[in-house]
């Protein structure tokens, strides 16, 4: 019987195959994440084997990124983005089977024309009023899409509050608190982080405010 050598085993064999390198839509470039409906991942900063290169969770997006460095335990989840859908934050919060008051949404606005960013809950309404209020401002508007996607470096649905190209002064709903973890876009559309809502208001300097329209 004739001997066959055997072929190298590598990183394809495995299941790290279906991930690629290849540009993301948070406009970098690295690892994309598997579209896996529900799945989820865990990370703290001082856990993470930071070399090796198929780790997806490692340097995924600037918002994971900004977490890693300080050192904030959360998960990743991933979904299939439906960009047809009319409310983006009801759409996550159905994919993943969360309650809406746990999915936020993050909104970018304008205050005396300088640019804000309000997070309050994907089944409520902000008022400008009160955000204005909560940044010590008379008047808020919402900002064009083309105009945040250009300040945050994300697409309009894959916006986070967390890792923005330029940081700005963040509002967060108060009733937030009130839950032991939330969800936030994580800087990719189809992509979520759970976090602790007191640990997220630490690591954006955010203030906590009523902003809910009634």
């Amino acid at each position: 019987m004739l001997w066959k050598p055997q072929r190298r085993r590598t990183h394809r064999d495995s299941g790290f195959a279906r991930l690629r390198r290849a540009p993301r839509n948070d406009g970098g470039s690295g690892w994309r994440l598997p579209k896996l409906r529900g799945a989820c991942y865990t990370t703290a900063a001082a856990h993470l084997p930071h070399n090796n290169p198929v780790d997806p969770m490692s340097k995924s997006t600037r918002a994971t990124q900004m977490l890693e460095k300080l050192g904030v335990t959360f998960k990743l989840h991933t979904y299939e983005y439906d960009p047809n859908a009319d409310a983006i934050g009801l759409a996550a919060a159905a994919a993943l089977g969360v309650e809406p008051r746990r999915m936020l949404k993050s909104l970018m606005a304008e205050l005396a024309g300088k640019p804000v960013c309000a997070v309050i809950a994907s089944d409520r309404e902000v008022s400008m009023k009160k955000l204005a209020s909560a940044l010590g401002g008379k008047s808020a508007k919402m900002m064009k899409p083309a105009d945040a996607e250009r300040l945050t470096g994300y697409y309009v649905g894959g916006i986070s509050p967390f890792g923005q190209k330029k940081r700005v002064p963040v509002a967060i709903d108060e009733a937030a608190l009130a839950e032991t973890t939330v969800y936030l876009n994580g800087g990719q559309r189809g992509l979520q982080i759970e976090i602790d809502p007191r640990e997220a208001v630490k690591a954006l300097g955010a203030v906590t405010r009523p902003l809910a329209a009634e």
